[in-house]
């Protein structure tokens, strides 16, 4: 292989080893978030998921995920992505603008035992803020995937749980938001396989 080629090749996969490694260091600050996300779905809860441009396919993506689960044997749970009805999107962002389009969502549909994700590739997405703003507001368990060093969301007092890939390359960041959310989705299962985990007097 020519030495130029190889150099590349290498480059391309250093560039992933921190940030994957960096979600593995996180292992701990993942298991509270899907212990809290266990604990709201245990009590009822859904959770409402939400994005812009390619994070608006994982949001759907993600509520996929735990609506019609893909392995055998595990339960749905209820999840559903603010994406999804342009309609709804296009009439809110027309009349109260773009950063409004999920705080409004949230709400007229969420409750307080629901849960809200967003997912902003450099953690500085004003209308994901803004509706998690309006989550925290109504009493839901707040979660965010960012990227980069995780923005203005990561700084919010506003969310409860976040998981930051740290690249500035935002091919990087999608790959570990995937990789995030399936261990989300995962560990979520395994503590409801778990007997008495989720009575209200365990903390994780």
């Amino acid at each position: 292989m020519d030495q130029t080629a190889l150099v590349s090749v290498q480059e391309v996969f250093a560039r992933r080893v921190g940030p994957a490694r960096g979600l593995a260091e996180e292992a701990e600050r993942v298991a509270r978030a899907c212990h809290a996300m266990a604990t709201r779905f245990h009590g009822g809860g859904r959770l409402i998921v939400f994005g812009n441009g390619e994070a608006a396919t994982d949001a759907q993506h993600i509520a996929v995920e735990f609506v019609h689960p893909v392995i055998v044997g595990k339960r749905a749970l209820p999840s559903f992505s603010l994406t999804n009805d342009v309609a709804t999107v296009t009439g809110i962002a027309a009349d109260s603008g773009v950063e409004e389009v999920f705080a409004h969502q949230l709400r007229h549909l969420a409750v307080h035992d629901d849960m809200a994700l967003g997912v902003s590739a450099d953690g500085e997405c004003v209308n994901v803020l803004r509706a998690l703003e309006a989550a925290k507001d109504l009493g839901l368990l707040t979660l965010a995937l960012a990227g980069g060093d995780g923005g203005r969301i990561a700084r919010s007092v506003a969310v409860d749980h976040v998981l930051v890939a740290r690249s500035d390359d935002p091919r990087v960041v999608k790959e570990v938001h995937v990789t995030t959310y399936h261990i989300l989705w995962e560990l979520v299962h395994v503590f409801f396989e778990q007997p008495g985990v989720l009575d209200p007097q365990v903390v994780a």
